[in-house]
């Protein structure tokens, strides 16, 4: 019976040591996966004089006239402007095409007392991008409910207090403190300064600020 030297029982014990090395990364190694590419959707709400009213979800910004297209186009015959139909939109926008009598009238123009239930609306210049006497488009944003359905968060300078409400975990009562803190400073500057709002903590603030944003 042939005997291995103790030099050629080390060599075999190392190849011994190799072989099973390579086994166990091959069948238990598991490479990471690479990491998902995140796609934001673009989320565009389109309603009025249009075929097929809804909210459509885009891969990428879409413009104006890309917007419209996608809900079916307009009822009636129209020519858009080259130039405002070109507009790439933001998630959330909410595009009102109506006639213009249908529109109502800018703030300015109501009477004492009341406004628009969302601030800041513009009626972009002319017609909307539409070369029609009678069709104009406004460009606003989405209703509060909606936008939270698509995490799409609340501008907190604009956001009224039955929208606070839809948030969980804020009440009437802290709802009503956000509100009286933002006029009294008028306006909040960064979403950090929920922090200085009476009954928000450094806890609450972390569960709360995914939900909003400040737009200029």
């Amino acid at each position: 019976m042939k005997y291995f030297s103790l030099g050629q029982q080390q060599i075999l014990f190392i190849l011994a040591l190799l072989l099973l090395g390579i086994l166990t990364f091959k069948f238990y190694y598991h490479p990471p996966l690479p990491p998902e590419e995140i796609v934001k959707e673009i989320v565009v709400e389109v309603l009025g004089e249009i075929q097929k009213p809804g909210i459509y979800i885009f891969k990428n910004p879409p413009t104006l006239r890309e917007a419209i297209e996608k809900a079916g186009g307009l009822k009636e015959t129209a020519q858009f402007d080259s130039i405002s139909s070109t507009e790439v939109l933001e998630t959330g926008t909410l595009l009102t095409v109506a006639k213009e009598s249908q529109i109502p009238p800018h703030p300015s123009l109501l009477p004492p007392g009341e406004k628009e239930k969302d601030e800041g609306l513009l009626l972009k210049g002319g017609h909307g991008g539409i070369k029609r006497a009678d069709l104009k488009i406004r460009i606003s944003r989405m209703a509060a409910n909606k936008l939270l359905v698509f995490s799409i968060p609340l501008d907190l300078n604009r956001v009224s207090m039955e929208d606070l409400c839809l948030i969980p975990g804020i009440g009437e009562s802290l709802a009503q403190e956000i509100i009286t803190y933002r006029e009294r400073r008028r306006g909040f500057r960064l979403v950090e300064e929920l922090k200085n709002v009476k009954g928000i903590g450094e806890k609450k603030y972390q569960s709360f600020k995914t939900f909003f944003i400040i737009r200029p």
